[in-house]
């Protein structure tokens, strides 16, 4: 493709070169440059992409774009802008064809449920008689294709060049989950967006934004400048940030437990089997019912209605498409086992994620609810106590191991997870406490697979195991290694070795 054409989407472009240079890829990296590729010089929070256009020449960008000029060989051209990541978004969005142009597009941002939601939504679009691509953090698929996902949102040459290959595939819809990363880098700027979905806002990232206050302005220009000053938006009202973004934006659909929310329950039944409520929408009344468990669920349920609403989808659609979602991954799945027990793996790993999850598991009547869970590293550290003391006030016992570390030290975090489970006891168990498990208490086991061996050896009849934060996740980040680590394999095995010591 001509420079000219792919320039064309960029209003504050300066050309210095060949507006007719041959662009053959586009590339952010310049490790992988081939010959007559064009660079990006993108500048990040410790590495500047500028430090590596000599060797992006080398391999043979004969284009290079970049924010601060410089002197380039001759040949090549330099195309002046005034934030390389929103251009590289918009040229990714031409170079490869335009691929969200013409097909119903479903955004989906917020703390928690963004992964829920798209299933669901995935779900109706199927009912409805379309062929939605998804794009999330546990995968990127379209039909029997599943690419790994290696970011929630993928930078935006990556994203353009999946979508049209699933284009290609014949993907007539697609439902994405939008991180507030890929908002703040402008990662998502060249997607053509119908419907965004704002499901809330709760402490998490803020190692990367600092406040609250920057966190949900990344969040809120998804509505400004992403969705025509809010049109196509579905809001959850239950949320403050919800109600912020509502009153801001007047057009969204909103949704919630609020009494003023558009989409909202009548009646609803929450059990181990499920949900099954009668709703208040903006197109009548609608009885649904879904696998899903738990009042959180319910809050993903309402927002995936307002979102299908505001795509236009047939009542019949949402219905059906709520009742034959499929389970999601790593989200309250559960682990079978002869014990009499229920034991969930969950990817709660925020303070409110696992307290919303502890309280609807609570509410389904076990006999004790024994918790396994940690926090990662190079993350946030201000979460850790709330962690710790949200898992000991609502658990019967909890175990506080190790998840990812990366590379700080696995000890130190667990310590500033037990300080929070010391506001809630005076002391910590002994391993032989907790297997007496006499009252309520917790303990530490920095050992992921000890802590999930030690909890599977304290099962009885009725008993409620949840191993929090890894989710449907299937490895361990120990300093910069990644090793393999399933939370459900290593249940699986513990399951089986206790079965065997039994016999």
């Amino acid at each position: 493709m001509k420079l000219a054409t792919l320039i064309e989407a960029l209003p504050d472009a300066h050309l210095t070169g060949d507006p007719g240079q041959k662009v053959t890829g586009l590339y952010y990296d310049s490790r992988q440059v081939e010959a007559d590729g064009a660079f990006f010089a993108l500048r990040g929070a410790t590495v500047d992409g500028h430090e590596f256009i000599d060797t992006a020449l080398a391999r043979g960008a004969r284009t290079i774009f970049l924010e601060q000029m410089r002197e380039l060989p001759p040949g090549v051209s330099a195309v002046r802008v005034d934030n390389a990541r929103r251009a590289m978004a918009l040229v990714a969005e031409r170079f490869f064809g335009g691929p969200t142009v013409d097909i119903p597009v479903v955004g989906v941002t917020g703390t928690n449920g963004k992964t829920t939601i798209t299933y669901l939504l995935e779900s109706m679009l199927k009912a409805a008689g379309r062929q939605p691509a998804v794009l999330g953090t546990i995968n990127y698929r379209f039909g029997e294709q599943q690419l790994p996902s290696l970011h929630t949102t993928p930078e935006s040459v990556d994203l353009a060049r999946i979508l049209a290959g699933f284009r290609a595939a014949g993907a007539d819809a697609l439902v994405m989950e939008v991180s507030s990363h890929a908002l703040d880098q402008y990662r998502v700027e060249g997607v053509h967006f119908d419907v965004g979905i704002f499901t809330n806002l709760t402490p998490e990232h803020l190692d990367y934004h600092g406040t609250m206050e920057a966190y949900f302005a990344s969040k809120s220009r998804f509505f400004s400048d992403l969705l025509d000053n809010g049109r196509g938006g579905a809001v959850n009202l239950d949320d403050p940030y919800g109600q912020q973004l509502a009153q801001r934006f007047p057009s969204v659909i909103t949704c919630g437990r609020h009494p003023e929310a558009a989409v909202r329950p009548l009646e609803a039944r929450l059990s181990l089997d499920g949900i099954e409520a009668k709703l208040a929408t903006p197109i009548g009344e609608l009885s649904v019912r879904s696998h899903l468990v738990g009042e959180f669920n319910l809050q993903n349920l309402l927002c995936a209605v307002a979102g299908g609403i505001a795509l236009d989808l047939p009542a019949e659609a949402i219905v059906r498409g709520l009742a034959e979602a499929p389970a999601v991954p790593g989200r309250l799945e559960r682990i079978e086992n002869r014990r009499g027990a229920l034991i969930l793996v969950d990817y709660a790993h925020t303070g409110d994620a696992l307290e919303k999850v502890l309280e609807t598991l609570n509410g389904l009547g076990p006999a004790r609810v024994i918790t396994v869970f940690g926090c990662g590293g190079d993350r946030d550290p201000r979460k850790r106590p709330i962690m710790g003391e949200v898992g000991a006030r609502l658990s019967d016992l909890a175990i506080i191991t190790s998840d990812n570390p990366r590379t700080e030290d696995p000890l130190a975090i667990i310590d500033a997870v037990r300080a929070g489970a010391l506001r809630v006891h005076s002391r910590e168990w002994t391993h032989e406490e907790a297997r007496a498990l006499a009252g309520r208490g917790f303990v530490t086991i920095p050992d992921r697979a000890a802590a999930i061996a030690f909890a599977v050896g304290l099962l009885g009849e009725r008993d409620l195991l949840l191993v929090a934060g890894k989710g449907h996740e299937d490895y361990q980040v120990l300093g910069t290694r990644r090793i393999h680590f399933d939370d459900r394999e290593q249940l699986r095995n513990a399951l089986d070795r206790a079965e065997r010591g039994a016999a």
